[in-house]
C-alpha cells in the first residue's frame, strides 16, 4: 500500500480491571479501501473499535490520523476527526422519517425554525451519491423500511457529515440474501468514493466479497493484517481460531529465561521478514 494511512493505531493496550483485553495492537487503514476486522467472540473487536471511536480511552498506545498524532478520549473527538461508527443496532428512531433520522441532533435551522428544505435536499443528495435506489422517499417513516433499507439509511447518515472513516459493525447480520448484496455494494461504494472503511463481520463470504485487507484479532492481539488476495478462507479461519496459519500470525516460541516461555507470542505478518512486535 502506498500513501499515508488515514488511521494508524500503534501499540494499543486496554484493560478492564485485571482483564487485559487488547495487547500491543497495531492496526492500519487507508482511504479508498475496505479493511475487514475479524475475530472470534471475545477477541477484542468491539473494544478496539470503541477505542478508535473515543468510547473507551486507551491505556497506552498511539493514534495517528492522516499522519499526525491525535488524542481521542471522547466520541466528540472522533467525530471532529471524521470517524463515524454505524453500530449493529443502527440507533435509528422508528417514529421519525429518514430526513429526521439523518439529521437527528444536528438539525439545520433557518432563524428559529428548522430548515426542512435544506435537510431534505442534503439527505436526498447523500442517498443519490451512494446510488441508493431502494428508498422511495426521504420522508418515509423508518418503521416502514426493510432491514436492508434501515442499514442503508444508517450508512448514509454516517457519510452525510463528510466523514473520512466509517466503521460498520456487522452490517449484514440480520439481512436476507438480496438485502445483503445491496448493503455490500454500498460498502464497496463507500471505499470507491474515497472513504476508509472498517468492516466488522463474522461472515467470511462477505469479508472476501468486499475487503481489500483483512485484520484478524486473536485473544486481544493482532494475529495478522494482510491483503485479502493473499490469504484463503481457510487461512483466515485458522487465524481467528488459533492465532496463526502456517508461518502467518502469532507463533508460539519457547524463549530461554522466560518464566512463561511456552506462552510467549511473536507476531509475524511477513514470513520473509521474521518476527515483529
Amino acid at each position: 500500500m502506498n500513501g499515508t494511512p488515514t488511521l494508524e493505531i500503534r501499540g494499543l493496550n486496554k484493560s478492564f480491571g485485571p482483564v487485559h483485553v487488547l495487547r500491543d495492537v497495531d492496526f492500519t487503514i487507508h482511504a479508498g479501501q475496505v479493511t475487514a476486522l475479524v475475530g472470534d467472540n471475545g477477541a477484542g473487536k468491539s473494544t478496539l473499535v470503541k477505542c478508535i471511536g473515543g468510547i473507551y480511552p486507551m491505556d497506552s498506545g498511539q493514534c495517528i490520523f492522516e499522519g499526525r498524532p491525535v488524542t481521542v478520549n471522547h466520541p466528540k473527538d472522533a467525530a471532529r476527526l471524521g470517524i463515524e461508527i454505524v453500530h449493529q443496532d443502527l440507533a435509528l428512531c422508528d417514529n421519525l422519517n429518514i430526513v429526521e433520522n439523518m439529521f437527528l441532533g444536528r438539525e439545520r435551522r433557518s432563524g428559529i425554525v428548522l430548515d426542512e428544505l435544506t435537510m431534505e435536499r442534503r439527505a436526498a443528495e447523500t442517498l443519490a451519491s451512494l446510488s441508493v435506489r431502494t428508498v422511495i422517499s426521504v420522508r418515509q417513516q423508518v418503521a416502514s423500511l426493510s432491514g436492508g433499507q434501515r442499514q442503508t439509511v444508517a450508512i448514509a447518515k454516517a457519510v452525510l457529515w463528510n466523514n473520512k472513516v466509517v466503521i460498520l459493525d456487522e452490517p449484514t447480520a440480520a439481512l436476507g440474501v438480496a438485502q445483503t448484496a445491496q448493503v455490500l455494494e454500498l460498502v464497496r461504494r463507500l471505499a470507491d468514493n474515497g472513504l476508509a472503511v472498517i468492516l466488522i463481520s463474522h461472515n467470511m463470504n462477505d469479508v472476501f466479497a468486499v475487503s481489500d485487507h483483512i485484520a484478524a484479532l486473536y485473544l486481544g492481539r493482532m494475529a495478522a493484517q494482510v491483503p485479502a488476495t493473499e490469504v484463503t478462507h481457510a487461512q483466515v479461519v485458522e487465524l481467528i481460531t488459533s492465532g496463526h496459519s502456517g508461518p502467518l500470525g502469532l507463533q508460539s516460541q519457547q524463549k530461554a529465561g522466560s518464566p512463561e516461555g511456552s506462552d510467549d507470542l511473536d507476531l509475524v505478518t511477513d514470513p520473509g521478514k521474521g518476527a515483529q512486535r
